[in-house]
């Protein structure tokens, strides 16, 4: 006994309607095409010609209240350096105070902050701190030309062991340390 398969051919087949397949491609093809086109304007704000020559909140008025200095700095004794805004804000009057001088290193806390990664291991032929004779040759040299080569740099070996906020006085002293571990 044969019977008809009650399924509905489109499940069996998919190519059976093709008509059906194109109207819904096409469908989406132009729903893609119409929502990259509504994105694009939404993006570069094109919904009309909209002018910013009559918009209240770019009078030159409010303008200057969006970008007036929210304060004033005015040191005591002195004038304040920026411009007063509309409203005048309350000014914050600070004494001057002279920076206090930096007490002076040890030269072994500066070997040990600024020297000691290339001193302690060698690097890009820097002598070691203890080797005698590889300082034999500069000590040789003189006190001032080792303190000129550490304030200035010398070969790999950049000015103040690269710490530049360095006192001379205190690369001086990690120089003195060095000298002294090495002798």
């Amino acid at each position: 006994m044969s019977q008809a398969d009650p399924a509905d051919p489109v499940e069996k087949k998919p190519g059976a309607q093709p008509v059906k397949l194109a109207i819904w491609i096409g469908i989406g093809t132009v729903s893609l095409i119409v929502g990259i086109i509504l994105l694009a304007q939404f993006a570069i704000g094109a919904w009309g010609s909209r002018s910013l020559e009559n918009d209240p909140g770019m009078a030159p008025e409010a303008l200057a209240r969006r970008i007036a200095p929210v304060a004033k700095l005015q040191l005591e004794g002195k004038t304040a350096v920026a411009p007063a805004p509309a409203a005048r804000p309350k000014v914050a009057t600070v004494a001057a105070v002279a920076p206090a001088a930096a007490p002076a290193k040890s030269g072994k806390a500066v070997y040990d902050t600024a020297c000691m990664a290339c001193h302690a291991t060698g690097a890009a032929g820097a002598p070691k701190l203890g080797d005698k004779a590889a300082w034999a040759p500069r000590l040789k040299a003189g006190m001032d030309a080792l303190y000129a080569s550490s304030l200035k740099g010398k070969g790999a070996m950049p000015p103040k062991g690269g710490n530049t906020a360095l006192a001379d006085a205190d690369v001086k002293a990690a120089v003195d340390y060095l000298v002294a571990g090495s002798k």
